[in-house]
């Protein structure tokens, strides 16, 4: 595996406002980045991924079983790590991927309950054990994440956002153990305050973190 880029992930709860966030962001990382910036997401991302991300998510799905749908996003994350992700790494590019095997950990192993260990351990065999150089983790609790959730998306649900507060709640303590255990890779950022604030944060701490991308 031949990684020359920069592979920087976004993470967090359901309702953490990451796609405001990176809308945000990524304008300002091409024109201060002084590598060529690419994004992409999980699941999907890649025209297989983005298929069996329309099977995962499906409403209508509600009797899939926890492991196949570990297995599924494990499966959709590799088919994108081979059609974009390497390959932009190997251009010598920085990615930056809305989600990736940390959410998997989180929202099967911790959510689903199946086993966040498990979970990891299926995600290095998919990915080759290639981890991000760096995650920034939008932190909000989870009633306020829900919230936002009911107030933005209206009945557009899927099949996640349908799920119980408690699984919310496993959900964002499997990431603080995430936090706890990699506290030089994911840096928690205070989501709660307004959108400017948060990008403002997420700016400063890539500029600390990966100084040398900057010009």
């Amino acid at each position: 595996m031949v990684v020359a880029g920069t592979f920087i992930t976004v993470e967090g709860p359901d309702g953490a406002g990451k796609t405001s966030v990176l809308t945000q962001l990524l304008p300002q990382l091409k024109q201060h980045f002084n590598q060529p910036v690419i994004l992409t997401r999980e699941p999907g991302g890649a025209k297989i991924s983005e298929k069996i991300r329309d099977v995962i998510l499906n409403p209508e799905f509600t009797e899939m079983d926890a492991r196949t749908e570990a297995l599924l996003y494990a499966a959709s994350r590799r088919q994108h790590l081979v059609e974009v992700i390497l390959p932009a790494l190997a251009r010598d590019e920085v990615v930056v991927c809305d989600r990736f095997v940390d959410s998997s950990v989180a929202y099967q192993g911790g959510g689903r309950q199946i086993g966040e260990e498990a979970v990891l351990a299926m995600n290095q065999f998919a990915t080759g054990g290639l981890n991000p150089d760096l995650t920034l983790y939008l932190d909000v609790p989870v009633e306020v994440g829900l919230a936002r959730i009911r107030q933005h998306r209206q009945n557009q649900f899927d099949r996640l956002d349908q799920e119980t507060v408690e699984f919310h709640q496993r959900v964002s303590a499997a990431y603080q153990r995430l936090l706890a255990a990699n506290p030089e890779r994911i840096i928690a950022i205070d989501a709660t305050r307004e959108l400017a604030e948060v990008t403002a944060e997420c700016l400063a701490v890539l500029k600390a973190k990966l100084p040398a991308l900057w010009q």
